[in-house]
């Protein structure tokens, strides 16, 4: 067993309903729930996206994440 059986945390897919983008919503929810995975003893937590938009990757990687 790999760290001492410790789990990950798996983020997909973070969407905001367009009337609601630019309020900073998303990047809460993002927090939220990289907030929980710790919280739960999770040793990482990867995002995965299909998006290949820039303003996409820009906002996962606003948000702390790495491509």
């Amino acid at each position: 067993m790999t760290r001492g059986a410790r789990p990950y945390g798996i983020i997909e897919n973070v969407v905001t309903h367009p009337d609601y983008r630019q309020q900073g919503l998303g990047t809460q929810v993002l927090h939220y729930a990289l907030a929980l995975a710790w919280q739960q003893h999770c040793y990482k937590v990867m995002l995965l996206s299909g998006s290949k938009r820039e303003e996409t990757l820009h906002f996962y990687e606003k948000a702390g994440f790495k491509r």
